[in-house]
């Protein structure tokens, strides 16, 4: 069974930041194929900018051109933070989910019909006491469909946000370092 994951970065995700995650996702798991799309230049990080950043850049476009035309059986939409509101348009704008699995990493949550699909995944972190940086609203929006990463060695919302995309993150993990020596984390995988 062939596996495709389309991957948004969340806010400033550089093409830097892109390949590193790539390469190790790549590394662990060999026979999925992993594309990943940066942080549109010049885009803020509120959904509607995010959006028309992606549509302006042509990523927008690209992704849903590239979903239609593959042959994969499953294929995973991943937003993390903000990149989550270009990964929720990007679905709305496919028409047929049949083979789609949409996911959202501590970000904005996909609209209502795209969460009560069974294949639809909304993730969060925790480590002890401390949560990452979205995860009281999901939690609030969720309830008990909202999954947990448990994370290790990670006590604040910066550095649990990070956790999701990157299973080495801790606590002095901020939004300018967020991929550092990033081990990818593909829980929802």
């Amino acid at each position: 069974m062939a596996t495709q994951v389309f991957f948004f970065g969340g806010f400033l995700a550089s093409h830097t930041d892109m390949k590193v995650w790539v390469g190790d996702a790549a590394s662990q798991r060999s026979t999925v194929d992993f594309q990943a799309f940066p942080w549109p230049a010049g885009a803020k990080s509120d959904a509607r900018s995010a959006v028309a950043g992606a549509h302006n850049s042509g990523s927008f476009r690209k992704a849903v051109d590239a979903i239609r035309g593959s042959s994969a059986d499953t294929v995973y939409i991943v937003g993390h933070s903000s990149g989550c509101a270009i990964a929720n348009a990007v679905d709305k704008a496919l028409g047929d989910h049949e083979r789609v699995a949409l996911v959202a990493l501590d970000g904005f949550a996909p609209g209502g019909t795209q969460r009560n699909r069974a294949s639809t995944q909304v993730w969060s972190a925790e480590c002890g006491g401390a949560v990452s940086r979205n995860h009281k609203a999901l939690k609030e929006l969720l309830g008990g469909k909202l999954k947990i990463y448990t994370a290790t060695n990670c006590k604040t919302a910066w550095g649990l946000h990070f956790s999701l995309v990157n299973a080495r993150a801790d606590s002095k993990t901020t939004i300018a370092n967020g991929y550092k020596g990033c081990r990818a984390n593909l829980c929802w995988l």
